[in-house]
């Protein structure tokens, strides 16, 4: 079996890998949970959500990419296979059918959410063991963020 060596001690790789896989999974599930209401979103606000779930699904691909090329730098397969990514998903998920603009946006909202603080634990996680790690988390936290952001603010004005 042929390996990449790391640059990494073994319990720092482990650490970052560990970080980076579940990173992976997230990213790749987020792609799909955004490409899923992109088909299916109705509303009168369709086109504006249409449009901003590309902006999603674009960036989740992208930095998927990177994080995947992280963790093979470091030694650490990546393993983005359907069935690790359906087994270890733990964002919410789109129900079946016709989403309402509305709906998508709350969805979006939750699993963004949820995701940066799943990247925030792994930012903690790898500042000791990995800092060029961390320093990716810190990046994909920062669009995300920004990306929860942009969907919340479609919940303006609020009925509360």
């Amino acid at each position: 079996m042929t390996t990449v060596r790391s640059t990494l001690p073994d319990k720092e790789r482990r650490i970052a890998g560990d970080a980076l896989q579940d990173t992976l999974v997230d990213l790749l599930g987020l792609s799909l949970i955004g490409k899923q209401a992109h088909w299916n979103v109705v509303g009168p606000r369709f086109r504006s959500i249409h449009l901003q779930l590309d902006e999603v699904v674009s960036a989740a691909r992208e930095y998927a990419d990177t994080v995947a090329e992280r963790a093979a730098a470091l030694g650490v397969p990546p393993d983005g296979r359907p069935e690790t990514v359906a087994a270890s998903f733990g964002l919410p998920g789109t129900g079946e059918g016709r989403l309402r603009d509305t709906e998508v946006v709350q969805l979006m909202v939750a699993s963004l959410e949820m995701a940066v603080g799943r990247l925030r634990e792994r930012i903690d996680a790898t500042e000791k063991a990995d800092p060029v790690t961390q320093d990716l988390l810190i990046g994909i936290t920062r669009e995300l963020e920004k990306q929860r952001w942009m969907f919340d603010a479609e919940n303006w004005p609020r009925d509360e």
